[in-house]
């Protein structure tokens, strides 16, 4: 069976998945917003954002195999399929999405023993994470906020990494809702209704600002805010559906779910 040899990643989770397999050498393009892993911007040249591409630079490259996530890049799949490219674009939204994505794209490389390998790691990581979350005092009411004009709540996988490292999201119902526009927060009275005892924040890549957060009108009495329970998640770790939102995203959100919980705890006492 012959294995695609020149990779092209329109965004960043096959590159990281890629590289943690040791099939990097395959990938010959990457995504622009690529972090993870950090040698790749180094290593491979940028030739895609999210919601567009350099289709010319793309072509020049040759690529047996293009790999893409999402509807949202469905016009620019069509061009490269027009231009006679293989295109694989993934729309998993979900924890098990990301485990199945990890053993497919390896899979597709030749490395399904390695991918299984990998894959059932992050599962004994979430396991460890889950079984550390058990034992807290108290399930934390938590807010995500993706985006705060329109204010807009997380997705499905970001509910569920909430979920695991101990909190309980206030949104469920809009975290299956796999567009963004489906998970707009029409009326900020709707999130005080819900009395968020924390606040994670990834604004898509743009810096939190935090004064604007704690200065909303209605907020002022919510938990979150009264305790100063508002935090900031790089984007990088949590708002891509790939191993980083199941290893850093993971842990740093059962950290902050940790220390705010003890925050409450003593905020409580001292009643």
């Amino acid at each position: 069976m012959t294995y695609p040899e020149r990779i092209v990643c329109l965004t960043e989770e096959p590159t990281e998945v890629l590289y943690a397999l040791g099939e990097e050498d395959r990938i010959v393009g990457i995504s622009n917003f690529t972090v993870r892993p950090a040698r790749a911007r180094k290593e491979k040249p940028r030739v895609s954002a999210f919601t567009s591409a350099h289709i010319d630079r793309i072509l020049d490259l040759e690529p047996d195999l293009v790999v893409g996530f999402s509807d949202i890049q469905a016009d620019i799949a069509r061009d490269l399929i027009e231009a006679g490219v293989e295109v694989w674009i993934s729309n998993h939204r979900t924890v098990d999405g990301i485990l199945g994505y990890v053993r497919r794209l390896g899979a597709m490389v030749g490395a399904a023993e390695a991918a299984d390998a990998y894959a059932r790691s992050l599962e004994d990581h979430i396991a460890d994470v889950r079984r550390a979350a058990e034992v807290l005092p108290h399930r934390p009411r938590v807010y995500f906020e993706e985006w705060h004009d329109p204010l807009i709540t997380g997705i499905g996988w970001v509910a569920e990494v909430i979920r695991i490292a101990g909190g309980d999201d206030v949104f469920p119902e809009l975290s299956a809702q796999s567009l963004a526009k489906d998970r707009i927060i029409a009326d900020p009275a709707e999130v005080a209704s819900r009395s968020p005892e924390m606040i994670l924040a990834s604004w898509c890549g743009k810096k939190v600002q935090f004064d604007h957060i704690y200065g909303r009108p209605g907020w002022d009495q919510l938990p979150a805010i009264e305790h100063r329970l508002v935090f900031e998640i790089d984007s990088s770790i949590i708002l891509q559906p790939g191993p980083a939102a199941l290893t850093d995203g993971l842990d740093e959100i059962h950290r902050l779910i940790v220390e705010s919980t003890e925050a409450l705890g003593r905020a409580t006492r001292a009643r």
